[in-house]
Protein backbone atom coordinates (compact mmCIF):
# COMPACT_ATOMS: atom_id res chain seq x y z
CA UNK A 1 0.00 0.00 0.00
CA UNK A 2 1.93 2.96 -1.33
CA UNK A 3 0.37 5.69 0.80
CA UNK A 4 1.67 9.25 1.19
CA UNK A 5 1.88 10.54 3.85
CA UNK A 6 2.81 7.33 5.64
CA UNK A 7 0.12 6.26 8.13
CA UNK A 8 0.97 5.61 11.76
CA UNK A 9 -0.27 2.01 11.74
CA UNK A 10 -1.41 -0.35 8.96
CA UNK A 11 -2.53 -3.97 9.00
CA UNK A 12 -3.18 -5.76 5.71
CA UNK A 13 -5.32 -8.89 5.24
CA UNK A 14 -5.75 -11.15 2.24
CA UNK A 15 -8.40 -10.18 -0.25
CA UNK A 16 -10.23 -7.14 -1.56
CA UNK A 17 -13.54 -5.35 -1.25
CA UNK A 18 -14.99 -4.45 -4.65
CA UNK A 19 -17.05 -1.32 -5.25
CA UNK A 20 -20.03 -2.08 -7.45
CA UNK A 21 -23.05 -0.20 -8.73
CA UNK A 22 -24.84 -0.81 -5.43
CA UNK A 23 -22.09 0.75 -3.32
CA UNK A 24 -23.48 3.60 -1.21
CA UNK A 25 -22.61 5.92 1.66
CA UNK A 26 -24.02 6.08 5.18
CA UNK A 27 -23.07 9.54 6.48
CA UNK A 28 -23.33 9.90 10.23
CA UNK A 29 -23.81 13.28 11.96
CA UNK A 30 -20.96 15.65 11.10
CA UNK A 31 -19.79 13.68 8.06
CA UNK A 32 -22.21 15.06 5.49
CA UNK A 33 -19.51 17.27 3.98
CA UNK A 34 -17.19 14.34 3.37
CA UNK A 35 -20.07 12.40 1.80
CA UNK A 36 -20.78 15.31 -0.58
CA UNK A 37 -17.10 15.55 -1.46
CA UNK A 38 -16.90 11.82 -2.18
CA UNK A 39 -19.96 11.89 -4.42
CA UNK A 40 -18.44 14.80 -6.36
CA UNK A 41 -14.89 13.42 -6.67
CA UNK A 42 -15.02 9.65 -6.34
CA UNK A 43 -18.37 9.65 -8.11
CA UNK A 44 -16.88 11.54 -11.06
CA UNK A 45 -13.83 9.25 -11.27
CA UNK A 46 -15.72 5.98 -11.01
CA UNK A 47 -19.11 6.78 -12.47
CA UNK A 48 -20.73 5.32 -9.34
CA UNK A 49 -23.78 7.12 -7.93
CA UNK A 50 -22.81 6.47 -4.29
CA UNK A 51 -26.41 6.83 -3.01
CA UNK A 52 -27.35 7.16 0.68
CA UNK A 53 -27.65 3.76 2.35
CA UNK A 54 -28.40 2.41 5.81
CA UNK A 55 -25.85 0.74 8.00
CA UNK A 56 -27.57 -2.65 8.02
CA UNK A 57 -27.01 -3.04 4.28
CA UNK A 58 -23.97 -4.54 2.55
CA UNK A 59 -21.75 -2.54 0.19
CA UNK A 60 -21.77 0.54 2.39
CA UNK A 61 -19.13 3.14 3.21
CA UNK A 62 -19.87 4.06 6.83
CA UNK A 63 -18.72 7.57 7.79
CA UNK A 64 -18.86 8.48 11.47
CA UNK A 65 -17.43 10.83 14.08
CA UNK A 66 -16.17 8.75 16.98
CA UNK A 67 -15.67 10.21 20.48
CA UNK A 68 -12.33 9.32 21.98
CA UNK A 69 -10.25 9.93 18.89
CA UNK A 70 -8.17 13.08 18.54
CA UNK A 71 -9.71 15.73 16.29
CA UNK A 72 -7.75 14.86 13.12
CA UNK A 73 -7.25 11.19 13.95
CA UNK A 74 -8.99 8.58 11.81
CA UNK A 75 -9.53 4.84 11.61
CA UNK A 76 -10.12 3.21 8.23
CA UNK A 77 -11.33 -0.39 8.11
CA UNK A 78 -11.93 -2.20 4.82
CA UNK A 79 -13.85 -5.41 5.62
CA UNK A 80 -15.27 -8.07 3.26
CA UNK A 81 -18.77 -6.53 3.27
CA UNK A 82 -18.17 -2.79 3.76
CA UNK A 83 -15.88 0.07 4.60
CA UNK A 84 -15.72 2.13 7.81
CA UNK A 85 -14.11 5.55 8.16
CA UNK A 86 -14.18 6.96 11.69
CA UNK A 87 -12.67 10.24 12.78
CA UNK A 88 -12.36 12.22 15.96
CA UNK A 89 -14.03 15.12 14.14
CA UNK A 90 -15.33 15.82 10.62
CA UNK A 91 -11.72 16.65 9.69
CA UNK A 92 -10.52 13.22 10.80
CA UNK A 93 -13.23 11.56 8.71
CA UNK A 94 -12.14 13.60 5.69
CA UNK A 95 -8.48 12.59 6.05
CA UNK A 96 -9.56 8.96 6.31
CA UNK A 97 -11.56 9.34 3.09
CA UNK A 98 -8.45 10.79 1.40
CA UNK A 99 -6.51 7.68 2.39
CA UNK A 100 -9.29 5.48 1.01
CA UNK A 101 -9.04 7.33 -2.29
CA UNK A 102 -5.32 6.57 -2.49
CA UNK A 103 -6.02 2.88 -1.87
CA UNK A 104 -8.29 2.81 -4.92
CA UNK A 105 -5.40 3.67 -7.24
CA UNK A 106 -4.39 6.67 -9.37
CA UNK A 107 -7.50 6.64 -11.54
CA UNK A 108 -9.58 7.55 -8.50
CA UNK A 109 -8.10 11.04 -8.87
CA UNK A 110 -9.41 11.57 -12.40
CA UNK A 111 -12.45 13.68 -13.24
CA UNK A 112 -14.26 11.13 -15.40
CA UNK A 113 -14.31 7.32 -15.47
CA UNK A 114 -12.04 5.41 -17.80
CA UNK A 115 -13.63 2.42 -19.59
CA UNK A 116 -13.11 -1.06 -18.25
CA UNK A 117 -11.92 -0.03 -14.79
CA UNK A 118 -12.86 -2.06 -11.71
CA UNK A 119 -12.69 -0.50 -8.28
CA UNK A 120 -11.48 -2.43 -5.29
CA UNK A 121 -9.93 -1.77 -1.91
CA UNK A 122 -7.44 -4.05 -0.14
CA UNK A 123 -8.79 -5.51 3.09
CA UNK A 124 -6.98 -3.48 5.70
CA UNK A 125 -7.13 -1.50 8.91
CA UNK A 126 -5.35 1.84 9.23
CA UNK A 127 -5.05 4.02 12.32
CA UNK A 128 -3.52 7.40 11.76
CA UNK A 129 -3.18 10.92 13.16
CA UNK A 130 -0.99 13.94 12.37
CA UNK A 131 2.15 15.02 14.15
CA UNK A 132 1.43 18.76 13.80
CA UNK A 133 -1.73 20.86 13.88
CA UNK A 134 -0.25 23.38 11.38
CA UNK A 135 0.70 21.65 8.12
CA UNK A 136 0.94 24.55 5.75
CA UNK A 137 1.81 25.79 2.30
CA UNK A 138 2.32 29.45 1.44
CA UNK A 139 1.48 30.50 -2.09
CA UNK A 140 2.64 33.91 -3.32
CA UNK A 141 0.09 35.28 -5.79
CA UNK A 142 1.41 38.85 -5.57
CA UNK A 143 4.53 38.40 -7.70
CA UNK A 144 2.72 36.31 -10.30
CA UNK A 145 -1.06 36.22 -10.10
CA UNK A 146 -2.74 32.82 -10.05
CA UNK A 147 -6.35 32.94 -11.27
CA UNK A 148 -9.04 31.62 -8.96
CA UNK A 149 -9.41 28.23 -10.64
CA UNK A 150 -5.69 27.61 -10.09
CA UNK A 151 -6.04 28.44 -6.40
CA UNK A 152 -8.97 26.03 -6.05
CA UNK A 153 -6.89 23.35 -7.75
CA UNK A 154 -4.06 23.94 -5.29
CA UNK A 155 -6.47 23.51 -2.40
CA UNK A 156 -7.36 20.10 -3.83
CA UNK A 157 -3.66 19.24 -4.03
CA UNK A 158 -3.13 20.29 -0.42
CA UNK A 159 -6.10 18.20 0.70
CA UNK A 160 -4.82 15.15 -1.20
CA UNK A 161 -1.62 15.40 0.87
CA UNK A 162 -3.40 16.05 4.21
CA UNK A 163 -2.07 19.61 4.43
CA UNK A 164 -4.46 21.85 6.31
CA UNK A 165 -3.22 25.48 6.22
CA UNK A 166 -3.15 27.63 3.08
CA UNK A 167 -1.11 30.77 3.72
CA UNK A 168 -2.35 33.19 1.04
CA UNK A 169 0.27 35.86 0.25
CA UNK A 170 -2.02 38.51 -1.23
CA UNK A 171 -0.04 41.77 -1.28
CA UNK A 172 3.49 42.85 -2.09
CA UNK A 173 5.45 45.51 -3.99
CA UNK A 174 4.55 43.84 -7.29
CA UNK A 175 0.80 43.59 -6.84
CA UNK A 176 -2.27 43.88 -4.58
CA UNK A 177 -4.59 40.93 -5.15
CA UNK A 178 -7.65 41.30 -2.87
CA UNK A 179 -10.57 43.67 -3.42
CA UNK A 180 -10.98 46.21 -0.60
CA UNK A 181 -14.22 48.07 -1.23
CA UNK A 182 -13.28 51.02 0.97
CA UNK A 183 -10.14 51.59 -1.10
CA UNK A 184 -10.89 50.67 -4.73
CA UNK A 185 -7.58 51.99 -6.10
CA UNK A 186 -5.75 49.16 -4.35
CA UNK A 187 -6.94 46.89 -7.15
CA UNK A 188 -7.69 49.49 -9.85
CA UNK A 189 -4.07 50.68 -9.70
CA UNK A 190 -2.22 48.32 -7.39
CA UNK A 191 -3.10 45.00 -9.04
CA UNK A 192 -1.35 45.75 -12.37
CA UNK A 193 2.26 46.40 -13.31
CA UNK A 194 3.45 47.59 -16.71
CA UNK A 195 6.03 44.85 -17.26
CA UNK A 196 7.82 42.07 -15.42
CA UNK A 197 11.43 41.08 -14.86
CA UNK A 198 12.04 37.61 -16.35
CA UNK A 199 14.42 35.65 -14.16
CA UNK A 200 16.38 36.87 -11.16
CA UNK A 201 16.52 40.62 -10.51
CA UNK A 202 20.00 40.76 -12.11
CA UNK A 203 18.60 39.34 -15.34
CA UNK A 204 18.60 41.67 -18.37
CA UNK A 205 15.37 40.11 -19.62
CA UNK A 206 11.90 41.67 -19.40
CA UNK A 207 8.42 40.58 -20.36
CA UNK A 208 7.14 43.77 -21.91
CA UNK A 209 3.43 43.39 -21.26
CA UNK A 210 1.17 44.26 -18.31
CA UNK A 211 0.72 41.62 -15.66
CA UNK A 212 -1.86 41.45 -12.92
CA UNK A 213 -5.26 40.51 -11.65
CA UNK A 214 -7.09 40.31 -8.37
CA UNK A 215 -9.74 38.36 -6.49
CA UNK A 216 -13.11 39.95 -5.85
CA UNK A 217 -14.52 39.60 -2.37
CA UNK A 218 -16.90 36.95 -3.66
CA UNK A 219 -13.92 35.11 -5.17
CA UNK A 220 -12.30 35.15 -1.74
CA UNK A 221 -15.46 33.88 -0.08
CA UNK A 222 -15.59 31.06 -2.61
CA UNK A 223 -11.94 30.16 -1.99
CA UNK A 224 -12.41 30.20 1.79
CA UNK A 225 -15.56 28.08 1.58
CA UNK A 226 -13.91 25.62 -0.83
CA UNK A 227 -10.97 25.29 1.56
CA UNK A 228 -13.25 24.81 4.58
CA UNK A 229 -15.05 21.95 2.85
CA UNK A 230 -11.61 20.30 2.66
CA UNK A 231 -10.76 21.19 6.28
CA UNK A 232 -8.12 23.69 5.20
CA UNK A 233 -7.76 27.03 6.97
CA UNK A 234 -6.90 30.02 4.77
CA UNK A 235 -4.54 32.45 6.51
CA UNK A 236 -4.35 35.75 4.59
CA UNK A 237 -1.20 37.87 4.46
CA UNK A 238 -1.39 41.64 4.11
CA UNK A 239 2.16 42.99 4.20
CA UNK A 240 3.09 45.88 6.50
CA UNK A 241 5.16 48.04 6.79
CA UNK A 242 7.52 46.84 4.04
CA UNK A 243 6.72 45.16 0.72
CA UNK A 244 4.09 47.85 0.20
CA UNK A 245 4.93 49.74 -3.01
CA UNK A 246 1.76 48.52 -4.79
CA UNK A 247 -0.35 50.07 -2.02
CA UNK A 248 1.71 53.28 -2.07
CA UNK A 249 1.38 53.50 -5.87
CA UNK A 250 -2.40 53.39 -5.41
CA UNK A 251 -2.48 55.78 -2.41
CA UNK A 252 0.73 57.87 -2.37
CA UNK A 253 -0.08 59.40 1.04
CA UNK A 254 0.75 56.02 2.62
CA UNK A 255 4.44 56.45 1.81
CA UNK A 256 7.13 58.66 3.27
CA UNK A 257 6.16 61.76 1.33
CA UNK A 258 8.73 63.92 3.13
CA UNK A 259 11.55 61.77 1.72
CA UNK A 260 10.45 60.69 -1.77
CA UNK A 261 7.91 61.80 -4.36
CA UNK A 262 5.49 58.94 -3.80
CA UNK A 263 3.19 60.20 -6.57
CA UNK A 264 5.87 59.12 -9.05
CA UNK A 265 5.87 55.51 -7.83
CA UNK A 266 4.23 52.72 -9.80
CA UNK A 267 3.65 49.06 -9.00
CA UNK A 268 7.13 47.57 -8.90
CA UNK A 269 8.23 45.54 -11.93
CA UNK A 270 11.33 43.82 -10.57
CA UNK A 271 12.35 41.70 -7.57
CA UNK A 272 14.28 42.20 -4.36
CA UNK A 273 13.94 44.31 -1.21
CA UNK A 274 12.15 47.56 -1.96
CA UNK A 275 13.12 50.79 -0.13
CA UNK A 276 9.61 52.29 -0.34
CA UNK A 277 7.88 51.42 2.93
CA UNK A 278 4.81 52.70 4.74
CA UNK A 279 4.99 55.92 6.71
CA UNK A 280 4.46 55.41 10.48
CA UNK A 281 1.59 57.91 10.62
CA UNK A 282 -1.89 57.84 12.10
CA UNK A 283 -3.27 58.11 8.57
CA UNK A 284 -1.46 54.87 7.62
CA UNK A 285 -2.75 53.10 10.73
CA UNK A 286 -6.34 54.16 10.04
CA UNK A 287 -6.03 53.13 6.38
CA UNK A 288 -4.84 49.63 7.21
CA UNK A 289 -7.40 49.26 9.96
CA UNK A 290 -9.93 49.79 7.18
CA UNK A 291 -8.19 47.13 5.10
CA UNK A 292 -8.12 44.64 7.97
CA UNK A 293 -11.77 45.26 8.82
CA UNK A 294 -12.71 43.89 5.41
CA UNK A 295 -10.09 41.13 5.61
CA UNK A 296 -11.61 39.91 8.88
CA UNK A 297 -15.03 39.76 7.24
CA UNK A 298 -13.61 37.57 4.46
CA UNK A 299 -11.30 35.26 6.43
CA UNK A 300 -12.54 33.58 9.63
CA UNK A 301 -9.07 32.21 10.47
CA UNK A 302 -7.64 32.50 13.99
CA UNK A 303 -4.41 33.96 12.59
CA UNK A 304 -3.94 36.98 10.33
CA UNK A 305 -0.47 37.34 8.79
CA UNK A 306 0.93 40.87 8.61
CA UNK A 307 4.28 40.15 6.95
CA UNK A 308 6.71 42.40 8.80
CA UNK A 309 9.75 41.14 6.90
CA UNK A 310 12.42 42.94 4.90
CA UNK A 311 11.48 46.47 5.90
CA UNK A 312 14.42 48.78 5.14
CA UNK A 313 14.65 51.66 7.62
CA UNK A 314 16.50 54.17 5.41
CA UNK A 315 13.44 56.29 4.62
CA UNK A 316 12.44 56.38 8.28
CA UNK A 317 15.95 57.53 9.21
CA UNK A 318 15.64 60.38 6.70
CA UNK A 319 12.02 61.24 7.47
CA UNK A 320 11.36 64.10 9.93
CA UNK A 321 7.86 62.66 10.43
CA UNK A 322 9.20 59.22 11.38
CA UNK A 323 11.88 60.70 13.64
CA UNK A 324 9.28 62.83 15.40
CA UNK A 325 7.17 59.72 15.97
CA UNK A 326 10.18 57.93 17.51
CA UNK A 327 10.70 60.85 19.92
CA UNK A 328 7.00 61.17 20.66
CA UNK A 329 6.72 57.48 21.59
CA UNK A 330 10.00 57.40 23.53
CA UNK A 331 11.45 54.73 21.27
CA UNK A 332 15.13 53.91 20.94
CA UNK A 333 15.42 53.49 17.18
CA UNK A 334 13.76 52.49 13.93
CA UNK A 335 13.64 48.80 14.92
CA UNK A 336 11.47 49.76 17.87
CA UNK A 337 9.38 51.92 15.55
CA UNK A 338 8.62 48.84 13.45
CA UNK A 339 7.84 46.90 16.64
CA UNK A 340 5.41 49.69 17.61
CA UNK A 341 3.79 49.49 14.17
CA UNK A 342 3.36 45.70 14.40
CA UNK A 343 2.29 45.97 18.05
CA UNK A 344 -0.50 48.33 17.08
CA UNK A 345 -2.03 45.73 14.79
CA UNK A 346 -1.40 42.96 17.28
CA UNK A 347 -3.54 44.85 19.82
CA UNK A 348 -6.09 45.73 17.15
CA UNK A 349 -6.47 42.11 16.04
CA UNK A 350 -6.49 40.78 19.60
CA UNK A 351 -9.35 43.11 20.47
CA UNK A 352 -11.33 41.48 17.66
CA UNK A 353 -10.62 37.91 18.73
CA UNK A 354 -7.86 37.20 16.23
CA UNK A 355 -4.12 36.53 16.52
CA UNK A 356 -1.30 38.23 14.66
CA UNK A 357 1.40 36.18 12.98
CA UNK A 358 4.36 37.60 11.08
CA UNK A 359 7.77 36.72 9.68
CA UNK A 360 10.55 36.46 12.26
CA UNK A 361 11.69 40.08 11.79
CA UNK A 362 8.76 41.05 14.02
CA UNK A 363 10.89 39.80 16.95
CA UNK A 364 13.24 42.76 16.45
CA UNK A 365 12.48 45.55 18.88
CA UNK A 366 10.13 43.41 20.99
CA UNK A 367 6.98 41.42 20.29
CA UNK A 368 3.56 41.46 21.88
CA UNK A 369 2.74 38.44 24.03
CA UNK A 370 0.00 36.88 21.90
CA UNK A 371 1.74 37.17 18.53
CA UNK A 372 3.09 34.14 16.66
CA UNK A 373 6.13 33.90 14.40
CA UNK A 374 6.81 32.35 10.99
CA UNK A 375 10.49 31.45 11.29
CA UNK A 376 11.93 31.85 7.78
CA UNK A 377 15.54 33.02 8.20
CA UNK A 378 16.64 29.62 9.47
CA UNK A 379 15.83 28.07 12.85
CA UNK A 380 17.16 30.89 15.06
CA UNK A 381 14.04 33.05 14.97
CA UNK A 382 11.85 30.10 15.86
CA UNK A 383 14.11 29.11 18.73
CA UNK A 384 14.13 32.66 20.12
CA UNK A 385 10.37 32.97 19.75
CA UNK A 386 9.61 29.62 21.41
CA UNK A 387 11.94 30.41 24.30
CA UNK A 388 10.14 33.73 24.74
CA UNK A 389 6.79 31.92 24.90
CA UNK A 390 5.55 32.68 21.40
CA UNK A 391 3.94 30.13 19.12
CA UNK A 392 6.01 29.32 16.03
CA UNK A 393 5.53 27.94 12.53
CA UNK A 394 8.84 26.57 11.25
CA UNK A 395 9.49 27.39 7.58
CA UNK A 396 13.26 27.98 7.29
CA UNK A 397 14.31 29.29 3.89
CA UNK A 398 17.30 27.00 3.66
CA UNK A 399 15.14 23.90 4.10
CA UNK A 400 11.58 24.34 2.80
CA UNK A 401 11.53 27.29 0.40
CA UNK A 402 10.43 25.32 -2.62
CA UNK A 403 11.39 28.10 -5.03
CA UNK A 404 14.97 26.99 -4.32
CA UNK A 405 16.40 24.70 -7.01
CA UNK A 406 15.99 20.93 -6.81
CA UNK A 407 19.27 19.93 -8.44
CA UNK A 408 22.63 21.45 -9.35
CA UNK A 409 22.24 20.53 -13.02
CA UNK A 410 22.43 23.20 -15.70
CA UNK A 411 18.96 22.30 -16.98
CA UNK A 412 17.13 23.46 -13.86
CA UNK A 413 14.83 26.35 -14.86
CA UNK A 414 15.92 29.73 -13.40
CA UNK A 415 17.97 28.23 -10.53
CA UNK A 416 17.42 30.05 -7.24
CA UNK A 417 19.17 29.53 -3.90
CA UNK A 418 20.54 26.36 -2.42
CA UNK A 419 20.05 22.90 -3.85
CA UNK A 420 17.16 21.33 -1.92
CA UNK A 421 16.67 17.83 -3.24
CA UNK A 422 13.69 15.61 -2.60
CA UNK A 423 15.76 13.77 0.00
CA UNK A 424 16.79 17.03 1.68
CA UNK A 425 13.13 17.96 2.15
CA UNK A 426 12.32 14.45 3.41
CA UNK A 427 15.03 14.77 6.07
CA UNK A 428 13.89 18.23 7.21
CA UNK A 429 13.12 18.33 10.95
CA UNK A 430 10.76 21.13 12.01
CA UNK A 431 11.48 21.06 15.77
CA UNK A 432 14.95 22.40 16.65
CA UNK A 433 16.86 19.96 18.82
CA UNK A 434 17.93 22.67 21.27
CA UNK A 435 14.36 23.33 22.45
CA UNK A 436 13.23 21.81 25.73
CA UNK A 437 9.96 19.83 25.67
CA UNK A 438 8.09 22.82 27.12
CA UNK A 439 9.58 25.16 24.53
CA UNK A 440 8.92 22.68 21.71
CA UNK A 441 5.20 22.78 22.53
CA UNK A 442 5.19 26.28 21.03
CA UNK A 443 6.01 24.81 17.60
CA UNK A 444 2.53 24.76 16.06
CA UNK A 445 3.88 22.99 13.01
CA UNK A 446 5.62 23.65 9.75
CA UNK A 447 5.09 25.19 6.36
CA UNK A 448 6.60 25.02 2.87
CA UNK A 449 6.75 28.31 0.98
CA UNK A 450 6.31 28.96 -2.75
CA UNK A 451 7.55 32.42 -3.73
CA UNK A 452 6.73 33.12 -7.35
CA UNK A 453 9.20 35.73 -8.60
CA UNK A 454 10.53 33.21 -11.14
CA UNK A 455 7.36 31.09 -11.36
CA UNK A 456 5.39 32.79 -14.10
CA UNK A 457 2.51 30.34 -14.33
CA UNK A 458 0.82 27.32 -12.78
CA UNK A 459 3.08 24.81 -14.52
CA UNK A 460 6.18 26.45 -13.03
CA UNK A 461 4.62 26.36 -9.56
CA UNK A 462 3.85 22.66 -10.07
CA UNK A 463 7.45 22.00 -11.10
CA UNK A 464 8.91 23.66 -8.02
CA UNK A 465 6.35 22.19 -5.61
CA UNK A 466 6.23 18.56 -6.70
CA UNK A 467 7.31 15.99 -5.80
CA UNK A 468 9.00 17.81 -2.90
CA UNK A 469 5.65 18.86 -1.43
CA UNK A 470 4.77 15.17 -1.07
CA UNK A 471 7.93 14.67 1.00
CA UNK A 472 7.13 17.75 3.05
CA UNK A 473 3.58 16.50 3.67
CA UNK A 474 4.97 13.29 5.15
CA UNK A 475 7.31 15.27 7.40
CA UNK A 476 4.39 17.39 8.60
CA UNK A 477 1.93 14.51 9.11
CA UNK A 478 3.81 11.32 9.93
CA UNK A 479 5.71 10.62 13.13
CA UNK A 480 8.99 9.99 11.33
CA UNK A 481 12.21 9.03 13.14
CA UNK A 482 15.20 11.37 13.38
CA UNK A 483 16.30 12.72 9.96
CA UNK A 484 19.29 10.41 9.52
CA UNK A 485 17.17 7.36 10.34
CA UNK A 486 14.32 8.05 7.89
CA UNK A 487 13.64 5.46 5.23
CA UNK A 488 14.06 7.62 2.16
CA UNK A 489 14.39 4.56 -0.10
CA UNK A 490 11.01 3.38 1.16
CA UNK A 491 9.54 6.81 0.51
CA UNK A 492 10.90 6.75 -3.06
CA UNK A 493 9.25 3.37 -3.63
CA UNK A 494 5.90 4.73 -2.48
CA UNK A 495 6.45 7.89 -4.51
CA UNK A 496 6.76 5.80 -7.69
CA UNK A 497 3.07 4.96 -7.25
CA UNK A 498 2.25 8.50 -6.17
CA UNK A 499 3.48 9.87 -9.49
CA UNK A 500 0.48 8.13 -11.04
CA UNK A 501 -1.83 10.09 -8.74
CA UNK A 502 -0.08 13.34 -9.64
CA UNK A 503 -0.41 12.46 -13.33
CA UNK A 504 -4.12 11.85 -12.89
CA UNK A 505 -4.47 15.26 -11.21
CA UNK A 506 -2.54 16.94 -14.03
CA UNK A 507 0.43 18.03 -11.93
CA UNK A 508 3.46 19.15 -13.97
CA UNK A 509 5.98 17.81 -11.43
CA UNK A 510 9.72 17.45 -11.89
CA UNK A 511 10.45 13.89 -13.07
CA UNK A 512 13.12 11.94 -11.16
CA UNK A 513 15.32 12.06 -14.29
CA UNK A 514 15.26 15.85 -14.47
CA UNK A 515 13.22 18.51 -16.24
CA UNK A 516 11.39 17.77 -19.43
CA UNK A 517 12.42 19.97 -22.38
CA UNK A 518 9.47 22.33 -21.97
CA UNK A 519 10.18 22.73 -18.25
CA UNK A 520 13.59 24.27 -18.84
CA UNK A 521 14.26 28.01 -19.21
CA UNK A 522 17.53 28.18 -21.17
CA UNK A 523 19.26 31.53 -21.02
CA UNK A 524 17.19 32.96 -18.15
CA UNK A 525 19.58 33.89 -15.30
CA UNK A 526 18.86 32.76 -11.77
CA UNK A 527 20.69 33.14 -8.46
CA UNK A 528 22.17 29.78 -7.46
CA UNK A 529 24.04 29.54 -4.16
CA UNK A 530 26.80 26.95 -3.94
CA UNK A 531 27.41 24.60 -1.06
CA UNK A 532 25.14 23.18 1.64
CA UNK A 533 22.72 25.56 3.33
CA UNK A 534 23.43 26.63 6.90
CA UNK A 535 21.51 24.53 9.39
CA UNK A 536 20.81 27.18 12.00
Amino acid sequence: MDLIPLPHRMERAEGFFELGDGFGIEAGPGTEGTARWLRATLGAATGLALPPKKGDEYDVLHLSVRPGLDAEEYRLVVAPHGVHVQGGSPAGVFWGAQTMLQLLGPDAFRRAPLPGRTWRLPLTEIRDSPRFRWRGVMLDVARHFMPKDGVLRYLDLLAAHKLNVFHFHLTDDQGWRVEIRKYPRLTEVGSWRARTKFGHRASPLWEEKPHGGHYTQDDIREIVAYAAERHITVVPEIDVPGHSQAAIAAYPELGNTDVVDTTALSVWDTWGINPNVLAPTDNTLRFYEGVFEEVLELFPSEFIHVGGDECPKDQWRQSPTAQERIRELGLKDEDELQAWFIGHFDSWLTARGRRLIGWDEILEGGLAKGAAVSSWRGYAGGVAAARAGHDVVMCPEQQVYLDHRQDAGADEPVPIGFVRTLEDVYRFEPVPAELTPDEARHVLGTQANLWTEVMEDRARVDYQAFPRLAAFAEVAWSGLPAPAERDFAGFERRLAAHYGRLDAMGVAYRPPTGPRPWQRRPGVPGRPIDGPPPNR
